[in-house]
Parts: structure tokens; sequence; C-alpha cells
């Protein structure tokens, strides 16, 4: 009896040139529905474009993808980071692999590849009330360029919006639901749909805003010149992102983003008596429709979580 060789595949290691690599980039690119999600996953497939590129003779491949990962760690860059640019590889496989570019048996190869363990607990940064009200009522509210900020923080502090959301949040959206103000059929981070509880001091600081700005429609927020004329048809994230920045600045907090005003918000609910359950509703969190069908839970606007914070507006 002859001893059969085992099969082999006829594909071999594909070196895909740069015109490939830049229409699997644009392929996933496509897919993504997030602008952060887009900005995070260009960076990283650019920077391993520009290693793979760099390297003489290099075949996609999980070897490849090992040493890339190894160069990585050697920079050298945190966990998280490694990770999420080993993400972005794999799904530059994915599309090659669809395009015909890439065989199936190189992409599970590279997607066998894993990510760096993280060593000890990720300590995120939570602002207590007492620094919260700090922050807001560091904000001048007698100008037009402060009345601005002092919406943005307080959706972003007391709503726990994204950036993202605050920046394309349209004044349409804000309607009375139930006897209490609210953000109606908010579209966050992958699509998903809530309805976020506006607190009163929330709102009045967004009755100050859009009066003063002469806005009756269409996105909340405009950008403001030197001489304090609007501009445009909407802000961009960068600009949520220097107003936090400056608000912070002035009230005397060091390194304090966005995102760390959403996960106070969170905090500072838990804290005032506010269940989970009601908080991953505020917040919009990607499990949210998975708790709801498991333990029934409905979200009530009359008794909105978030209302249990209050800070005081700056008047100086």
């Amino acid at each position: 009896m002859i001893k059969q060789s085992p099969r082999r595949s006829n594909h071999k290691p594909r070196h895909l040139t740069l015109p490939e690599l830049a229409q699997s980039k644009t392929s996933v690119l496509n897919t993504l529905g997030s602008m952060q999600s887009r900005r995070s996953y260009q960076h990283a497939m650019d920077e391993f474009i520009a290693w793979y590129c760099s390297e003489p003779r290099l075949a996609l491949n999980r070897i490849v993808v090992l040493r890339y990962r190894m160069h990585l760690e050697n920079i050298p860059l945190a966990p998280a980071t490694i990770n999420r640019r080993l993400a972005a590889i794999r799904r530059i496989a994915y599309e090659a692999s669809d395009n015909g570019l890439l065989s199936p048996e190189l992409v599970a190869g590279i997607r066998r590849v894993k990510g760096v363990k993280r060593l000890g607990q990720q300590v995120g940064n939570w602002l207590t009330t007492e620094e919260g009200q700090q922050l807001v009522g560091a904000v001048r509210t007698d100008t037009l360029r402060g009345k601005r900020h002092a919406a943005m923080l307080g959706l972003l502090l007391g709503c726990g919006l994204r950036r993202s959301e605050v920046a394309n949040l349209e004044i349409e959206k804000i309607q009375r639901r139930d006897g209490h103000w609210a953000i109606v059929d908010l579209v966050g981070k992958a699509g998903h749909v809530r309805t976020v509880p506006v607190p009163l001091w929330v709102k009045t600081s967004i009755d100050s805003w859009s009066p003063a700005a002469g806005l009756g429609e269409g996105r909340l927020f405009r950008a403001i010149r030197k001489n304090g004329v609007l501009w445009g048809r909407g802000v961009t994230q960068n600009v949520v992102w220097y107003v936090v920045k400056n608000c912070a600045k002035r009230a005397g907090i060091e390194k304090l983003a966005p995102h760390d005003l959403r996960r106070s918000c969170a905090r500072m609910c838990h804290a005032a008596g506010g269940e989970i359950e009601p908080i991953q509703f505020l917040l919009g969190h990607a499990s949210v429709q998975t708790t709801e069908r498991y333990i029934g839970c409905k979200q009530k606007l009359g008794q909105a979580v978030n209302d249990r914070i209050e800070f005081r507006l700056g008047t100086n």
C-alpha cells in the first residue's frame, strides 16, 4: 500500500504590495461606523503598513505578525495599544482573504497570534463630586464661549455622553418625555440607540447657550471665531476635547479627558444610589439590550438616576 503524502495548500505566501494593502485598509475602514474607531484603526494600520514595507521580502503570515508584535513590545508600547494594533492587522488579513489576496490558511495562522497579557489592573480617572463642582463652577457663563463650554460639560458630566455624541447632538433630539427632559433616540457607538435623561441643571445650561447663540435647529454646538461670531454648522470632537482641557486647567485639575467625565457620571450616579441597570441604560453600553432581555429592566425617565447629581453653574 502506497502511503500518500499530506495534502499541501497550493497557496504560496504572498508578498502583499502597497496598493493591495491600501485596498484592504480602505475596506476595513468602510466597515467601521464610529469615527473614533476609524481614526484608531487607520493609525494602527498605517503604522503596520509602514513597518511591513520597510522590511525586505516579507510575506504576510503568522511569523511576520509575531515579529511585528515583538517590535511593538520593544518600543515599548502598552499592552492595550499592542492588542489594538494586532486587531487591526487581523482585520487587514480578513479583508485580503476576502479579496483573494491571502489564503484562509494564512489568515487562520495570523488569527492564532495571541495578544499581550496585561499585568495588574488599569486605573481609570474619576472625578469626585467636589472636583466635579470645581470644574463646572470654574466656567465663566457671562460670555458666549463660556455658555457653550458649560453646556458641553453638563452633557459630558451630567448625562455621560461621549464626545462624539456631544459634537453631533441636534437640538431637535432634546424633548420632553414622561414629564422629564431627555435626549431622544440618540445614536451612539456601533449604532446603538438610547434615550438619555437630562437633569435640570444640564437643561438650564443648554437653555443659556442656545438662545444666546441664536440657535433653534440643527447641531447644538457651533464654532466661535475670536471676535465672538458663530460660524459653520457644527464642531469637531477635537473642539470638545480642548474645551475639557481648558476648563480643567482653569479648575486646577490635571490630565482630564472627555471620557473621564463620562465614567465620573456613572460613578456619581451609583454613589447617589442609582442601580447598575439604569446606569447601563444611561450610558448605552453594548450589553444593555442583553441585560434588558434577561432581567426585564425598563428605563424610567421620571426617576432618572442622573437627576441625583447637581452642580451650580458659575456666574462670574
